[in-house]
């Protein structure tokens, strides 16, 4: 029997593969809100088959956008928007597919151009606004200079990250994970990198843990016990002065402590670093995150065959595996990877002529 398509309950939630769609941001929303692309998208993604289907990362307030494309949760705009896009997801996806969504602050990756527009920070001519930070250190060379959070800032920002929790219960997501890494504004206080405050949320690692915690506290208190909670942490930062997998593993087990249900765990993106990227690079992370700190461990980065993915599950390394590019290339990649593991996988009935062939008793 194929470990990647066993069945899995982490926490209040039963999944019918260990498959997710990892969270790929678009940059294709207005003011927040999703429009007829996100449709289509999700839509699309809810017919993969995944067990788990996780929407892209999703500003919790207006300055917390990366770009101004990014989705957000932060007005009753965006909310009504996402509810048409989930709704319609629902509507097509296999039954017991879930979803997902990821709640993000940019932090001082804020106020920066599309990827494909080049992804510098924002000129005075393309309406940029002010970032903020735990320190007023900018990203990399020639990048705006954020402003430094007070305590009246932070206590903004938690509160934001509970209220978008909220609208998302409201519109019925199964899943809320917290961003905790990429160098956006939750990573940014965990990393010596980029936090060098001396108060109360900066200083030594228990200190610098303090902000993200306190959202995940936060938001684990404001979240029903039915929704499962998750962090996306941060297994290294690449350069010898910054985050190691021994404080991923600290973060985890603090996060398990707050209730956090589960970790995904991925690497770099707070400074500029020399990342050895290859298939399945951030693996040996998550395998200790799992093994040392006791808690449901997802991994992604670089994870595109079948193989490659049933081999992660079966040997341990990792509870689920994340997958993004590769839904990308090919939508229909969890059929094709049931297909080589002699398993089965739910498909909407109006496919079902495509992918009986594939496996035997189902009718078309």
């Amino acid at each position: 029997m194929s470990a990647l398509f066993s069945a899995y309950r982490c926490g209040p939630l039963k999944l019918s593969n260990r498959i997710a769609v990892s969270p790929m941001c678009q940059y294709s929303a207005n003011d927040g809100c999703a429009g007829d692309w996100h449709l289509q998208h999700v839509m699309t993604l809810a017919m993969s088959g995944a067990g788990l289907v996780i929407l892209e990362a999703t500003a919790v307030e207006r300055a917390g956008r990366i770009t101004h494309g990014d989705l957000g949760l932060y007005s009753d705009a965006n909310e009504r928007s996402l509810a048409r896009v989930l709704a319609s997801a629902r509507e097509v996806a296999p039954h017991g597919t879930k979803f997902g969504i990821q709640l993000s602050h940019a932090g001082r990756k804020a106020s920066t151009e599309r990827p494909w527009e080049g992804g510098r920070a924002l000129g005075v001519s393309h309406d940029p606004w002010q970032a903020v930070a735990p320190s007023a250190a900018p990203f990399a060379d020639g990048w705006h200079v954020p402003e430094e959070l007070d305590d009246a800032g932070i206590e903004r920002i938690r509160t934001a990250f509970v209220d978008a929790a909220e609208r998302a219960v409201r519109l019925g997501f199964d899943v809320i994970e917290l961003h905790l890494a990429h160098g956006y504004l939750l990573h940014q206080f965990h990393s010596p990198l980029s936090n060098d405050r001396q108060d109360a949320w900066g200083g030594d690692a228990e200190r610098r843990r303090a902000f993200p915690l306190a959202v995940a506290r936060a938001v684990r208190h404001a979240v029903p016990a039915e929704i499962l909670v998750s962090a996306r942490i941060t297994g290294s930062d690449w350069l010898e002065d910054g985050l190691s997998p021994d404080d991923a593993v600290a973060m985890a087990a603090a996060l398990k402590g707050e209730g956090i249900d589960m970790v995904c765990v991925t690497s770099g993106g707070v400074a500029t670093a020399p990342i050895k990227v290859g298939p399945g690079y951030q693996v040996p992370f998550a395998e200790q995150v799992r093994q040392r700190a006791g808690i449901a461990t997802q991994v992604v980065g670089m994870i595109a065959s079948a193989a490659q993915a049933e081999a992660i599950v079966a040997e341990g390394k990792a509870d689920l595996v994340a997958i993004g590019r590769a839904f990308l290339d090919d939508p229909r990649w969890a059929w094709q990877a049931a297909k080589q593991l002699g398993a089965s996988v739910d498909v909407p009935p109006q496919y079902q002529r495509a992918a009986a062939p594939y496996w035997q008793g189902r009718a078309c």
